[in-house]
């Protein structure tokens, strides 16, 4: 069964979702993020060069030839995902084929538009059974 994970209280959700999957890439997991966008794939991409500026942290867009060999994959769809390890669902939606995955991670910011959408996906997750962790990314660590 898909593991759930939420990080709530995050100051910057892109740059949240950064830090997360470079920390899963140096655990060894590979990771899709889910984008709703042409634009936020964008930004995403833009932050994972800049973010780290004394490691790259490896990545590349779904359709990219490189995808299967590539740790952290881009993808606006989930038809044909290059690996399965992590999803990181960055779309407000609750995404459609993430049982696929062995662990999906949600990260919610601080508006509270964002908050009200990741509660849906949350109580969505919750009625059908799936054990859900929640982070709170506002205390320290």
């Amino acid at each position: 069964m898909t593991e759930i994970k939420f990080y709530h209280n995050a100051p910057d959700r892109l740059m949240a979702a950064c830090s997360i999957a470079a920390k899963a890439v140096r655990q060894g997991r590979r990771v899709v993020v889910l984008v709703p966008d042409a634009a936020m794939a964008q930004r995403f991409d833009n932050i994972l060069w800049a973010a780290q500026p004394l490691s790259f942290v490896p990545h590349v867009a779904a359709g990219s030839p490189l995808a299967a060999r590539t740790p952290i994959v881009i993808a606006s769809r989930l038809d044909n995902p290059p690996h399965t390890d992590v999803l990181l669902n960055l779309d407000d939606k609750l995404p459609q084929g993430f049982t696929d995955f062995g662990m999906l991670v949600e990260i919610v910011s601080t508006q509270e538009a964002d908050r009200q959408q990741a509660r849906r996906r949350w109580q969505a997750f919750k009625e059908q059974g799936f054990p859900i962790t929640a982070h709170d990314l506002a205390k320290p660590t």
